[in-house]
């Protein structure tokens, strides 16, 4: 049976001779729980746990810049007209304008998406989804900001296009299982990618999904796309895994993901987590406008550092780089 090792993190200067470091961030652990399928999880003293804990312990190496000793926020921009939160809100040189604004309030990355994942959304055609988001990175390049820029997009050709316009980073919703000639092309190119768990497609995601054990579905899921993508030729180094909060799951699955998200330091690769102004926080904290999440979304990000997550990916970026500087400060006992 195979058995997961959870670190259960903490931060904070009262840190333990015995204490390990969390994958060379701010989060250290003395004992880690063990879980296995069809059992009850048992915690134990790390230095009594005979599993390998090297996948814990070890840096992550920077990604398109990234350093991962301290949180960083992934700015989101959508230039579609049917996110669920913000459709419609930015295109061309508005794009452009709004990511500059977000790399000013503290975003290190910037995410840009030209297709819809909201629930029940359909497929955008290659054109288009090129037509909308290779213009505004070359304006988001043309204007000076050197900052990454991940590409969200299940589509090799629209990757292409993003990468020849100046992005950075391959950020697949689908785990690279849509398009076969996404990984080669990422391999070739030297991009890093960002692999991401969703059962379904957006268009069906939201029927009734069912997992055996979220957590352990999840994790190998991610294991065996990124064991998929470093035989492709993508180096482990160059991975961040995003466990896919809202992505073909129930309330009661995002809860159980969030509640251990620490287990998926095992996969040996930064953390990416997106919650930013998702249903369930609506649902859990009573707010139906999703552009009034903000503050729900910030209290689930600083769970997540908590856990050691490394990436952040937000629409509110003053909010949450604000957020993140008080939590360092007063929490992780860090300057900013």
């Amino acid at each position: 049976m195979t058995q997961y090792f959870r670190p259960l993190v903490q931060v904070g200067s009262a840190r333990p001779d015995d204490a390990q470091a969390l994958a060379g961030g701010w989060g250290w652990f003395t004992h880690v729980e063990i879980l296995e399928r069809d059992r009850a999880p048992v915690v134990i003293p790390a230095t009594q746990c005979d599993g390998d804990l090297a996948p814990l312990t070890s840096d992550r190496p920077a990604i398109a810049g990234l350093h991962w000793d301290r949180p960083q926020v992934m700015g989101i921009l959508n230039v579609t007209p049917d996110s669920f939160s913000d459709g419609g809100q930015h295109s061309g040189e508005g794009a452009a304008a709004h990511a500059v604004q977000m790399v000013r309030e503290g975003a290190a990355m910037i995410d840009i998406g030209g297709e819809s994942t909201r629930p029940g959304a359909a497929t955008v055609e290659v054109p288009d989804e090129i037509g909308r988001t290779a213009p505004v990175i070359a304006a988001i390049r043309a204007a000076g900001i050197d900052t990454p820029i991940s590409i969200d997009t299940r589509k090799a050709a629209v990757a292409a296009a993003a990468l020849d316009a100046g992005a950075d980073v391959v950020n697949d919703v689908a785990g690279f299982t849509y398009d076969a000639e996404l990984a080669p092309l990422c391999a070739d190119r030297a991009a890093p990618v960002c692999v991401m768990h969703a059962q379904g497609d957006p268009a069906t995601m939201h029927h009734d999904p069912r997992y055996d054990d979220v957590l352990l579905d999840v994790y190998d899921f991610l294991r065996d796309r990124i064991n998929a993508l470093t035989d492709q030729g993508i180096s482990r180094d160059r991975i961040i895994a995003d466990p896919g909060i809202g992505f073909g799951k129930t309330l009661d699955h995002n809860t159980a993901l969030l509640n251990r998200l620490s287990l998926f330091h095992g996969l040996g690769v930064p953390i990416l987590l997106g919650v930013s102004r998702k249903r369930f926080i609506g649902t859990l904290a009573d707010v139906p406008d999703a552009s009034q999440r903000g503050p729900g979304s910030v209290g689930v990000a600083l769970a997540a550092l908590g856990q050691g997550v490394q990436l952040i990916r937000a629409h509110d970026v003053a909010l949450h780089t604000q957020a993140i500087a008080l939590w360092r400060a007063s929490v992780a006992h860090q300057a900013s």
